[in-house]
This record gives C-alpha cells, sequence and structure tokens, in this order.
C-alpha cells in the first residue's frame, strides 16, 4: 500500500479566499521590507569583515571546545569550520573567523595573540600556519556580488519561463519567486539570524526550488487549456493545482523532513542556511499555489496553445479584481 499525503482526486477551491490570500501576502511583503529598512540584518563576517585564523592541531577537532573556549573573549561573532583536505586524511585543520572590531576593523595583533593562547590550552602542540583579514572593502564587493547573483538569477528565471510558455506565467513565477526572496529576507531581519554567504546560497537554491514547483503547476495549466477549451480559465487553473497536488505535498513533506534533521542535528555552522531552506520550501510551495497562479489568473492566456495568435497573451480574463 502506497503512503498518500493527500488524496489521489482532490477538489479543493483554491481562489475562493484569493483576495484574503493575496492581500495577505502583499502586506507580509511590505512587513518583510519595513524590517529589512528599520532594523536590518545580522550580517555575518563574510559582510562585515573580520579576521580568519588558520589552525592546525595536533588532536582532533571539538568545535564545541573551541567555540566554548573562545567565547569568554567577547569578540562577537566566531566562525569555526573544520577544514578536511582528502589528501592529508591525518590533519586536524579548523578555520576560525573573528568579525570585523568596531575599533580597529580587523583584529589587532594583541587579539590574535590571545586567540592563540586561548586554543593552545586545548592542545599545546597547535600551531597557526595562516592569519588574514577581510576588510570593509573586500566585505562591500561580496555584498555586490552576492546581490548582482540573486537579481541575475530571477532575470535567467523570467527568460526561461517566456521562452517556455507565454509572458503572464513568467511575470506569475518572477512574483513568486520575489515574494519567497523577500519573505525570507524578513524573517532573518526579525530573528536576527547571521546573513552569510551560506544565506545566499540558499535563496539562490530556494528560487530553483519555487522555480520547480511553479513549472510543474504551469506545465499541467498548459495541457489543460488544450484539453478544456470551454472551461474557465479559474477552473482550469484549479484543476490544475488539484491534480498537481499530490506530487507537491510529497516533494515539499519528503524535503523538509531531510531539512528538519539536518536543523536539529546539523550543528550550528549550518543551521542558518538549513533554516532559510525549510522556510524557503515553505513559502516556496505557498506561492507556486497562491500567488504564481492567481497572478496568472488575473493577466489571462491565450486558450487554444495549438494555433499562433496576433493576440497572443494580450486577452484578460473576465474576473473579479
Amino acid at each position: 500500500m502506497r503512503l498518500k499525503l493527500v488524496p489521489s482526486e482532490t477538489n479543493v477551491d483554491f481562489f475562493r479566499l484569493s483576495k484574503i490570500t493575496f492581500g495577505s501576502s502583499i502586506v507580509a511583503m511590505i512587513l518583510a521590507l519595513a524590517l529589512f529598512v528599520f532594523i536590518g540584518l545580522n550580517f555575518g563576517i563574510d559582510f562585515r569583515g573580520g579576521t580568519t585564523i588558520r589552525t592546525d592541531a595536533s588532536i582532533a577537532i571539538e568545535v564545541s571546545k573551541y567555540r566554548s573556549a573562545l567565547s569568554n573573549l567577547a569578540l562577537g561573532d566566531i566562525s569555526i569550520t573544520e577544514v578536511f583536505d582528502p589528501t592529508k586524511p591525518d590533519q586536524n585543520v579548523a578555520q576560525i573567523r573573528i568579525e570585523q572590531q568596531e575599533k580597529e576593523g580587523s583584529a589587532t595583533v594583541e587579539t590574535i595573540k590571545a586567540v592563540q593562547e586561548v586554543l593552545l590550552t586545548l592542545d599545546d602542540k597547535m600551531t597557526f600556519p595562516s592569519v588574514e583579514s577581510v576588510g570593509p572593502k573586500v566585505s562591500g564587493e561580496l555584498i555586490r556580488t552576492a546581490v548582482i547573483a540573486v537579481i541575475t538569477a530571477i532575470f535567467a528565471v523570467l527568460f526561461y519561463i517566456w521562452l517556455r510558455f507565454e509572458w503572464q506565467f513568467s511575470v506569475g513565477a518572477v512574483a513568486a519567486l520575489i515574494h519567497d526572496i523577500t519573505l525570507t529576507i524578513g524573517i532573518f531581519s526579525l530573528l536576527q539570524i547571521k546573513f552569510d554567504l551560506a544565506i545566499i546560497a540558499a535563496l539562490l537554491t530556494i528560487v530553483g526550488y519555487s522555480l520547480n514547483d511553479t513549472v510543474v503547476v504551469f506545465d499541467r495549466v498548459r495541457e489543460n487549456l488544450r484539453k478544456y477549451k470551454k472551461l474557465e480559465l479559474q477552473q482550469v487553473l484549479n484543476l490544475s493545482i488539484n491534480e498537481t497536488l499530490s506530487r507537491t505535498v510529497m516533494t515539499s513533506v519528503t524535503t523538509l523532513i531531510a531539512l528538519i534533521s539536518l536543523f536539529i542535528l546539523g550543528g550550528d555552522v549550518i543551521r542558518g542556511f538549513v533554516f532559510a531552506m525549510i522556510w524557503g520550501v515553505i513559502v516556496g510551495t505557498y506561492s507556486s499555489v497562491f500567488i504564481a497562479s492567481n497572478i496568472l489568473l488575473r493577466l489571462g492566456v491565450k486558450r487554444d496553445w495549438s494555433k499562433p495568435s496576433a493576440g497572443a497573451g494580450t486577452k484578460f480574463s473576465d474576473i473579479d479584481a
């Protein structure tokens, strides 16, 4: 017997409360932008600058002990990552990043010496092969590069959907992506979770995940537009979402199971990234159903895809605003 999270055949009216769901999303996006403007993000070392110290220990690395020992120095955000070199499996190498200090910028010689002395209490044979600083200029370039990466991904999606479907589908898909990214940034501003390059990677992954869900629904919409030429567009959209609902829910739930396991057991290093992914899967699934399809309903589409039409993609459907 196969596991089914939803029945094979459902008949949910996803547009019955469209004014409430769509309006709530707009309000949520405005609140997210307000949080970003007035509270801001808790940028990590990647975006604020800081100092990186590479360590080479003679014993196995325990990140929790490193973090506990360094917490007494009150240096702010400290990132500790174990570095594995497959060509030298016997090495115990770690990378410690200290956030930019308010007065000095990068860590001073005294601060670096204090860090080294604390770490030597854990392993008196530990060496420090390199010490590097990331200044405000480099961190500023990382911010610009991250923003460009996200914007480029969104425009690439717009172009891809436009080629594959029609422009109304592109608008719906991109609106859903902007919705997901905006709410993700908003929740990070609200909870003040560290925002670093790993979160940018999560945002780009969310773009791909949300797009995948949206394209599945849109593919079924296109098929049903050809198949049911006399049905109203709203009925076609409802039918298409219901037909793909089992797949959408199963994909989201199985993904969430893996992500929640990582969030609980994965440790502090990846917790921010995993949280962003969990949030992204939830809002991405929501936006594919309630945002992308809602916008498509309001814009309308060509009904007969088997014939070219001079007015393709320009006919608005007769629906209540």
